[in-house]
C-alpha cells in the first residue's frame, strides 16, 4: 500500500512542545488573545508582546474532565438532548529550565524576590530580610535601558539581577507593574513595607552592561519603560513557597513545533497554577542526562478557568489550533 506524498504531509510531526505565558488583567479578567487568524506565524523566537518565551517543556499532559449527560423522555426513556456539565480541565508538564516565572508557575502563589541585604542586617527572614535601600529610576529610561545617573556602577554591578517597581504606598488590592504579582488585603499585612511590591514584582531583569549613566538589561522589563517615582534594587535569589492564600493567573500558549510543516497550538485563555492536581507527587523531578548527573526540573499543573467567546457567547477552556503543512490534504 502507498501512501500519498500530501498526506504524509498531514501528521505533525515534532520533537518537543513550547510553553508562552501572557498576563491576565485581574481587575478586569481579561486574557491576552491568541488569534490564530493573524498569529499563524508566531515566531517562536522572538514572541510577541506581552507573551513571554518560557522553553522548552516535557511530559505534556492535557486533560478534560467535564462530564455530557442526557435529558431522557418517554416511556423508554430514550435519549432526547444532550447537555455539559460542570466544565473542569487542565494541563501539565514539566518546566526544564529555571527562572522566575517558570518557578512561580510552579509554586502556584505569591514569587517572592530576594533582595540584596542592607550593610549590617541582622534580622533573617526565610524569604529575604531588611534590604538595601532601593535606587530611584531616573526619566528617560526604557524597558531595556534605565537611567540612574553618576554611581550607578557601585550600585548595579554587571551580571546582577534587578526588581524595577514603584514603592509599597499603603494601597490594598493587587500589586506588581505589568502582572498581578500578589494580592494586598491590608497594609498590616505586609508590614507598610515600602520594599514590598519589589520583593514580588515580575518586572525584573539581568544587567548586562553598566555606562557611567545608566544600565542595560539582557532583556526588556516585562512591564515596559518604569513607571515615575519607580525603584530598583539588586536580587540575589528567587524563593517560592508551600502554601499562600493567592492565585495567579495567566494565559497560556502551548505550540508542537513543526518538523514536517505542521504546527498545532493548544491556547488556555485563562490557567490558574493549580499543584494540588498533582496530588502527592514530586514537586521536582530529575531527568536523566547521563548516568549519575540528571537535570532538576520543575513540575507545574494548571486548572483551566473559563473565558467566553466574543463570536458566539460559548464558555471555553481551551483552543486547539492546526495550521497545516503547505501543499497537505485538507481530509
Amino acid at each position: 500500500m502507498s501512501i500519498s506524498p500530501l498526506r504524509a504531509a498531514m501528521v505533525p510531526v515534532t520533537r518537543q512542545m513550547r510553553a508562552y505565558f501572557a498576563p491576565v488583567n485581574r481587575v478586569t479578567e481579561m486574557p491576552t488573545i491568541f488569534d490564530p487568524g493573524v498569529c499563524g506565524a508566531f515566531p517562536l523566537d522572538s514572541p510577541p508582546a506581552p507573551w513571554l518565551d518560557l522553553g522548552w517543556v516535557e511530559n505534556f499532559a492535557r486533560w478534560y474532565g467535564t462530564p455530557t449527560d442526557v435529558v431522557r423522555s418517554g416511556a423508554r426513556a430514550m435519549p432526547a438532548a444532550q447537555f455539559r456539565g460542570p466544565q473542569e480541565a487542565g494541563v501539565s508538564f514539566d518546566f526544564r529550565q529555571w527562572g522566575k516565572l517558570q518557578m512561580a508557575l510552579a509554586g502556584g502563589s505569591e514569587h517572592m524576590n530576594v533582595l540584596a541585604p542592607a550593610a549590617g542586617s541582622s534580622t533573617p527572614e526565610p524569604s529575604g530580610g531588611m534590604p538595601a535601600p532601593g535606587v530611584a529610576v531616573l526619566a528617560g529610561s526604557t524597558a531595556n535601558e534605565l537611567v540612574f545617573g553618576a554611581g550607578v556602577a557601585n550600585a548595579f554591578p554587571d551580571g546582577c539581577l534587578i526588581a524595577v517597581d514603584l514603592d509599597y504606598q499603603q494601597q490594598t488590592g493587587y500589586v506588581g507593574a505589568g502582572i498581578a504579582a500578589a494580592y494586598v488585603s491590608s497594609p498590616l499585612a505586609v508590614k507598610q513595607d515600602p520594599n514590598y511590591v519589589r520583593r514580588v514584582t515580575f518586572n525584573v531583569g539581568r544587567v548586562a552592561q553598566v555606562t557611567e549613566t545608566t544600565v542595560l538589561l539582557e532583556q526588556p522589563l516585562p512591564a515596559g519603560a518604569p513607571a515615575a517615582g519607580a525603584s530598583a534594587q539588586v536580587i540575589v535569589a528567587f524563593v517560592d513557597r508551600e502554601g499562600g492564600s493567592f492565585f495567579q493567573e495567566w494565559s497560556a500558549l502551548f505550540v508542537a513545533e513543526e518538523e514536517s510543516g505542521g504546527r498545532v497550538c493548544f491556547y488556555y485563555p485563562r490557567l490558574s497554577p493549580n499543584s494540588g492536581a498533582i496530588g502527592k507527587a514530586s514537586r521536582e523531578g530529575l531527568a536523566v542526562i547521563e548516568k549519575t548527573l540528571s537535570a532538576m526540573s520543575l513540575r507545574a499543573s494548571f486548572l483551566a478557568m473559563p473565558y467566553s467567546d466574543p463570536n458566539d457567547g460559548q464558555s471555553v477552556l481551551c483552543y486547539r489550533s492546526y495550521f497545516p503543512a503547505a501543499m497537505a490534504a485538507v481530509y
